[in-house]
């Protein structure tokens, strides 16, 4: 959620920021309510702080009215037995108005709330411009030794390549089949090596966290309640695509919706907390079953491993100080962690600067990395995919819109935690999400032979295995 102060001080600051991010907020309107809501908000104050003063002084005034009343006549009389009924009924009149006045502000108050829950975060001056990720710019590029993106698989490694759908045939590693009859369309089973790969690479990742780089690792829920997906930024603009366990309809007390991102629990861990400023920067790590709808993805690949509806995923989260070069820092270190296991697992990848179009509602900025796979792209000449890069991480900075909405704080002032309270800032990138990584893992080192090579950090995970096939 953005600061409604600096909407109030700078609207053409967020005016733009949404024709950037080509979201549609009625700014003007959220001003107009906001307003409205603010003039009310002090006209209660007032009315209450005279209600106060009435309470106070009514009671001396009356008594000394009620002494003159004794001593009046005729017109004096009737006007000051009118002056002291109204004293006697000024405190109920001023009562239904300060009634009437809080529920125009009932009213107001949840309109205002969603208007403001729509307008974006908007995007840092030096993301580049553009209407959708067709526009996003590459800015980095690695492939293991040896290995040239330029010529191809078939030219580097001296045999045409298969597809991981026909290496996960070949060796038994998925029945596909089975799954759509278990789960329906998008939905796999992983069997023998595909499982024990599978669950090597998860492990893996969660021990390079943490035990390279410090991470804390966490269990969280994957079913969730709404309040968390509003306080993530998931909602509203992203509901259509999580699955809702209407639970209210079956005597519940709320519904609930399956996360699609470990970052949701590892955020909301501190919901309307105040951290201590010494804790921070928060690195939390976790592994977790993720849902998607793939809402609006009808007929876009459809076969195998690419854009399924369930997976999992090791998720890394930053809370850090309210400093934006802190936050930058923190945002340019948790990229150079997925590169550096990338690497280590010998997969060609290559950094995207996502434009202002594909930064989503809440990010200030966005870097995608994707996996080159030999078995996407285009039909080359000899019928065979030409192979084509595939986004398998995404890593955000948002400064405090996530901790804004989740009212998450810290206390400045060091150890004593005197000083005043801040919003945290908050930043998340994939680790590994699989079985998608399991595509260019199989496509990158399957072997002339038919076998594919177990890159040696995931030995160990494996028994000691060199080789699946």
């Amino acid at each position: 959620m953005i600061d409604l102060r600096q909407l109030r001080d700078n609207p053409d600051r967020f005016r733009e920021g949404c024709r950037r991010k080509g979201v549609a907020v009625e700014i003007d309107r959220l001003l107009e309510l906001d307003a409205r809501k603010r003039d009310l908000q002090t006209r209660v104050q007032e009315l209450k702080a005279e209600q106060n003063r009435i309470a106070k002084e009514s009671g001396p005034q009356i008594g000394r009215l009620q002494g003159l009343l004794r001593a009046a006549q005729g017109d004096e009389r009737d006007r000051l037995a009118a002056e002291i009924e109204a004293l006697k009924l000024r405190p109920t009149q001023m009562k239904a108005e300060i009634a009437a006045m809080d529920a125009q502000l009932a009213q107001l108050e949840p309109e205002v709330l969603n208007l403001l829950l729509q307008v974006p975060m908007p995007p840092d001056d030096d993301v580049p411009v553009g209407a959708s990720s067709e526009d996003n710019i590459e800015i980095a590029r690695w492939c293991p030794p040896g290995f040239d993106l330029q010529r191809g698989f078939a030219a580097c490694r001296g045999f045409a390549p298969k597809t991981h759908i026909e290496i996960v045939r070949d060796l038994g590693l998925a029945d596909f089949d089975r799954g759509v009859k278990l789960g329906g369309a998008r939905h796999y089973v992983l069997t023998g090596d595909g499982a024990r790969l599978h669950h090597a690479v998860l492990r893996y990742a969660l021990d390079f966290m943490a035990d390279r780089h410090g991470f804390t690792p966490l269990t969280v829920p994957v079913v969730v309640r709404e309040e968390m997906m509003v306080g993530t930024g998931f909602f509203p603009a992203g509901r259509e695509q999580a699955y809702h366990i209407a639970e209210t309809s079956r005597g519940g007390g709320h519904d609930f919706y399956l996360t699609g991102t470990g970052e949701v629990s590892l955020m909301g861990l501190h919901q309307d907390e105040i951290l201590d400023e010494a804790s921070l920067p928060l690195r939390y790590v976790t592994v977790s079953t993720c849902f998607r709808r793939e809402a609006g993805a009808a007929g876009k690949d459809t076969a195998g491993l690419y854009r399924i509806h369930q997976f999992d995923k090791v998720e890394q989260v930053v809370i850090c100080r309210a400093d934006e070069q802190e936050s930058r820092d923190w945002h340019r270190k948790m990229i150079g962690f997925v590169r550096e296991l990338l690497e280590s697992l010998s997969l060609p990848y290559r950094l995207l600067q996502c434009c202002t179009g594909d930064l989503g509602v809440k990010n200030a900025d966005m870097v995608d990395i994707e996996c080159w796979m030999p078995g996407r792209g285009d039909t080359g000449p000899d019928g065979r995919p030409s192979g084509a890069f595939g986004e398998t991480h995404s890593a955000s900075r948002l400064y405090d819109f996530q901790c804004r909405r989740l009212n998450m704080r810290y206390r400045s002032g060091g150890d004593k935690g005197t000083g005043p309270t801040t919003f945290c800032h908050s930043l998340n990138n994939t680790v590994i999400a699989s079985p998608r990584i399991l595509i260019p893992l199989l496509e990158m080192h399957q072997q002339p032979d038919g076998h594919v090579a177990v890159p040696e950090p995931l030995r160990a995970y494996m028994g000691g295995r060199a080789r699946i096939g």
